[in-house]
C-alpha cells in the first residue's frame, strides 16, 4: 500500500507540499503517456522523462503463481531464476555481465500476477537492453543442469525466507486457509515438495505458453524521444510470433461462510497475530476507501492501532494494516500486531476488535479524514520521484486493470467520505470475513537463536 515510508511530513504542509510538485503537466500521466500495440500483441507504454540522462527498461509478462496448478506451484519463479541462463547468443551469466559493464543495473521479481524483468541504464545505453529483453523473451536455451541448480537455489530461498522465519510460515499459512479455490492459496515460491518433482519438461511448456508478445508488455520510463526508441522496439521484438493468448480467468473464491483460525508452533521469541479479511482489489470502488481505512489504522505514530495498541495500553511493539488494491483478483485486507512480552494474544484480538467496530459505529472526524488523505496524496506523489517507481506504478496499475486508471487514484482517494468508510468497515471487516493466525513462539533449539521475522507487504520473490 505504501510507496515510500520514509517521507515523515508534517501534515499540515502536505497540501502547500503537494501544489508544489504538481505542475501542470505532472497533474496526470494519461496526457504524457504514449500506448502503442505492435502487430504481434506487445503492447508498448512509453513516458518520456527526461530529469535525469537514465531509462528504466521494463518486461512485464501476465504470469505469476496465479497461471500455476495444483502440483506444479513455484515454476514461475523458477522460470524467472532461468531467464538468465543465457541463450543461444548468449551465454550463462553474460546477461548481468553485459548490462553491468555498459553501468547499468538489473533485477527481476515475481509475484502472484506477474514476472518482471528490467533494466536502469544510461539513456544512451539503452539499444543493450532492448536487444537483451527481446533476446531471452523467445530464444531462452533451457539446459538440465541450469534447471537442477536452480531448482535447488529455490528451494534454499524457501528455506531461508520462509521455513526460518516463523511470520512467513504464519502468512503462508493464512493464506492457504483463507482461500480455498483461488491460486493465491499457495506461495509464490511454491510449497517445497512441488519444487522438488518440477521437470525441466514443466519449465519448457511454460515457458512457450506465458512468454510470448501477446501475453507480455513494456514500459519505458526516463530521458528518451519516443520517435527514436520506439522504431528500436520494433525492430527488435516486432517479428516474433504473437502466440496464443493464455487463459487468464481462474475460479473465483466463494464467499467465507464463518471466521477460520490457523495456529502455527515455530520457533520464535514472541506471538505475532494476524488478520486476513476478504476485499475487493481496484476494480471495485470500495478499494480506495480500504486503502483510506489502513491509512486511518496505521500510518505513522498519530495513527488509530499506534495510539490505542502501542501507547495507550501498551499491548504490543507494533500493530499494522495492510492492503494491496493493485492485485489482479481480490485478496485479503491485513491487521497484524507483534506482541510484547507477557502480553496474550485475545486480550490483542480484542483491542484490534474495538478499532474496527469504532470505525463502524462512529463516523471518522474530518480533520482525521483530512490527516490520513493528505498522506495517501504524498505517498503517491513522492513515489513517483523515481523513474523506476512510475514505471512500476503504471505496470501495476496494467496488471490489475489499466495504466490509465492511475489518474484515478487521487480524485477517488479524495471523494472517500465518513459514510464509506462506515458502509465498507461493516461490509467487510467482519468476524465471519476473516481468517485469523496465531503463531505461537516454541523456545529455541539448542544451540540456535529464535528467528525474526518481517512484516506483511505487498509479495513479490526476486
Amino acid at each position: 500500500m505504501r510507496l515510500l515510508k520514509k517521507y515523515l511530513i508534517t501534515v499540515f504542509m502536505l497540501p502547500l507540499l503537494i501544489l508544489f510538485f504538481m505542475t501542470p503537466s505532472e497533474a496526470g500521466l494519461r496526457e504524457q503517456i504514449f500506448e502503442t500495440v505492435l502487430s504481434n500483441g506487445l503492447k508498448v507504454i512509453l513516458l518520456e522523462n527526461p530529469k535525469a540522462p537514465l531509462v528504466t527498461f521494463q518486461v512485464w509478462y501476465r504470469v505469476g503463481s496465479r497461471n500455476e496448478s495444483w502440483g506444479k506451484t513455484g515454476l514461475s519463479h523458477v522460470l524467472e531464476h532461468m531467464m538468465f541462463k543465457g541463450t543461444e547468443k548468449i551465454g550463462p551469466e553474460e546477461f548481468s555481465r553485459i548490462i553491468q559493464e555498459n553501468g547499468g543495473n538489473l533485477n527481476a521479481f515475481t509475484s502472484y500476477d506477474y514476472t518482471a524483468y528490467f533494466e536502469n541504464i544510461s539513456a544512451d545505453r539503452v539499444q543493450v537492453a532492448i536487444d537483451l529483453e527481446a533476446d531471452r523473451m523467445q530464444n531462452l536455451v533451457l539446459r538440465e543442469e541450469d534447471f537442477r541448480t536452480e531448482r535447488m537455489v529455490v528451494m534454499e530461498e524457501r528455506r531461508l525466507r520462509t521455513e526460518d522465519n516463523p511470520r512467513a510460515i504464519l502468512i503462508e499459512q493464512v493464506m492457504a486457509t483463507a482461500f480455498q479455490i483461488h491460486p493465491y492459496r499457495w506461495p509464490i515460491i511454491g510449497w517445497m515438495g512441488d519444487l522438488a518433482r518440477l521437470t525441466l519438461a514443466d519449465l519448457k511448456a511454460y515457458y512457450q505458453t506465458y512468454y510470448n508478445p501477446i501475453n507480455a508488455f513494456l514500459v519505458v520510463v526516463g530521458d528518451f524521444k519516443k520517435e527514436e526508441l520506439l522504431p528500436k522496439i520494433e525492430k527488435a521484438f516486432g517479428s516474433y510470433p504473437k502466440g496464443v493468448v493464455p487463459d487468464q480467468k481462474r475460479d473465483k473464491e466463494p464467499p467465507q461462510l464463518g471466521e477460520r483460525r490457523i495456529f502455527v508452533k515455530k520457533e520464535a521469541q514472541l506471538p505475532f497475530l494476524v488478520m486476513g479479511y476478504h476485499v475487493p482489489n481496484l476494480q471495485d470502488p470500495d478499494s480506495y476507501v480500504l486503502e483510506v481505512i489502513a491509512t486511518l489504522l496505521s500510518e505513522g505514530k498519530s495513527s488509530r492501532l499506534y495510539q490505542a495498541l502501542v501507547r495507550e495500553k501498551r499491548l504490543v511493539l507494533s500493530a499494522d494494516a495492510d492492503y494491496s488494491l493493485l492485485s489482479r483478483d481480490p485478496r485479503l485486507f491485513y491487521l497484524s500486531a507483534d506482541l510484547l512480552p507477557g502480553k496474550e494474544v485475545a486480550e490483542v484480538e480484542r483491542a484490534l476488535d474495538q478499532e474496527i467496530e469504532r470505525l463502524q459505529r462512529e463516523l471518522v472526524g474530518r480533520q482525521e479524514l483530512e490527516k490520513a488523505k493528505n498522506q495517501l496524496e504524498a505517498l503517491f506523489i513522492f513515489g513517483q520521484d523515481s523513474i523506476f517507481n512510475q514505471a512500476m506504478l503504471l505496470a501495476r496499475h496494467e496488471i490489475t486493470l489499466s495504466w490509465k486508471a492511475v489518474d484515478d487514484y487521487l480524485p477517488s482517494i479524495r471523494k472517500v467520505t465518513p459514510e464509506e468508510i462506515q458502509r465498507v468497515a461493516k461490509k467487510y471487516l467482519t468476524p465471519d470475513n476473516r481468517t485469523v493466525g496465531i503463531l505461537i513462539p516454541l523456545p529455541p533449539k539448542e544451540g540456535k537463536p529464535a528467528p525474526e521475522g518481517s512484516p506483511i507487504k505487498e509479495k513479490m520473490v526476486r
